[in-house]
């Protein structure tokens, strides 16, 4: 959840959508994103909407505090049930995020979650995830999670290296991740996800190669892994301008990802989309396949973003300013756009072809399909999916991804 909003038109106060924007809503699925922007502490490397303790005292008061947070976020799931009125859609995927989401009490959890099956309900085999920390659970705290309904667990390990969280300022220490996926297991969770942060200033190759084998003999059944981006006004940002420490290049990048598919590979892991493996389908998270599609989601929670039928919005960032409104009976969203075909055909190109199932061929405009011809020559996309018409990037140009995408937009 980036801390940067958007510009966009003004949000009505009861969030009303347009009335096109539910048109053919039953052939969509729908999914809820639920946004605690809570941490104990800040990681050098996050530029997430997110607060400490310190960050918000004097700022927001009661309504800031996550003691009262969970009644906030029913309030907008209840304000999603009037918005989007008589849709049937039961939902059918629910992700919590953060800042730590496990840092609020499991049963908090549980009842943002029954409230969406409340006024929603949830289809049969709905996926409900919760991101954790590590230090941040235990068994007794997983237990009742699944008790109260999640069957997905994504864990923050990032790195299996001492020196290598320190530069990250994760607080957790190595082994701690890999043990959590065990307790989970025994909580009952099928589903299991750790992420992993690759390039970190100071990681080397057998840095990552060690991280990558301790997250696969913890037995999970997902691995992200996502080039760490330095990203301005974060602390990272400056001790690498300040000199502390180096600035890893793009080729660095590209050698640790190469490292990640062939031993992700090896260990029966199968890329679904750019940075994410699973041992089968049904260990996707299929919550981020419904962002990669174009599906319809809606977002609680300070600077969520949502989506519905072509309708984007995104809530006021401020915890204090998120629970004022609710309280006051309006909606929190800041801004929203209404998104052109043109707008909607761009960026399904733009993430479906981050996708093993890649974008159709004729999504693109001839200048697009005059540059995947060239992709298809220059190795970068699959011969094969070509011919069924269909652009699916091979090893190389996933390495490439961005610059094969800029391309097929044109």
């Amino acid at each position: 959840m980036p801390s940067a909003l958007p510009d966009g038109e003004p949000m009505p106060e009861d969030g009303a959508l347009p009335g096109h924007a539910l048109a053919g809503a039953a052939g969509r699925p729908l999914g809820f994103y639920l946004h605690v922007p809570y941490c104990a502490t800040r990681c050098g490397y996050c530029d997430f909407n997110t607060y400490t303790a310190s960050e918000l005292r004097g700022s927001g008061g009661a309504l800031a505090s996550r003691d009262n947070y969970a009644d906030t976020l029913v309030a907008e799931i209840r304000l999603a049930r009037k918005v989007l009125g008589d849709d049937p859609r039961p939902v059918e995927t629910v992700f919590v995020g953060g800042g730590t989401p496990t840092l609020l009490p499991a049963a908090d959890l549980g009842r943002m979650l029954a409230a969406i099956r409340e006024e929603f309900g949830l289809a049969p085999g709905a996926e409900i995830t919760t991101e954790a920390n590590p230090e941040s659970v235990d068994p007794r705290y997983l237990s009742e999670l699944r008790a109260g309904g999640f069957n997905r667990v994504s864990f923050g390990m990032q790195s299996a290296r001492q020196h290598v969280l320190k530069i990250l300022d994760r607080t957790h220490t190595p082994g701690r991740p890999e043990a959590c996926v065990a307790e989970a297991r025994a909580a009952g969770f099928d589903h299991v996800n750790l992420d992993l942060i690759y390039g970190t200033p100071g990681e080397s190759d057998d840095d990552w190669r060690a991280s990558l084998d301790a997250a696969l003999g913890a037995g999970p059944d997902h691995i992200s892994a996502y080039a760490l981006i330095v990203e301005e006004g974060t602390q990272l940002a400056r001790r690498i301008r300040r000199g502390e420490v180096p600035m890893t290049d793009d080729d660095v990048h590209a050698d640790r990802y190469l490292i990640a598919d062939e031993r992700l590979a090896a260990a029966g892991f199968t890329w679904y989309e750019v940075s994410n493996w699973a041992t089968t389908e049904a260990a996707r998270c299929r919550h981020n396949e419904l962002y990669w599609t174009g599906a319809d989601w809606w977002g609680a929670g300070p600077g969520a973003h949502s989506h519905v039928g072509g309708v984007r919005w995104w809530n006021v960032k401020h915890p204090g300013a998120y629970a004022q409104a609710l309280t006051e009976g309006r909606s929190p969203g800041a801004g929203r756009e209404l998104l052109a075909d043109e707008d909607r055909r761009v960026e399904r190109i733009l993430l479906e072809l981050r996708l093993s199932e890649g974008c159709p061929l004729d999504l693109l405009a001839p200048a697009g399909a005059r540059a995947a011809e060239r992709a298809l020559g220059e190795g970068l996309l699959e011969a094969g999916p070509y011919e069924e018409g269909r652009a699916v990037l091979t090893l190389r140009g996933r390495l490439l991804a961005d610059a094969v995408v800029r391309d097929l937009v044109d």
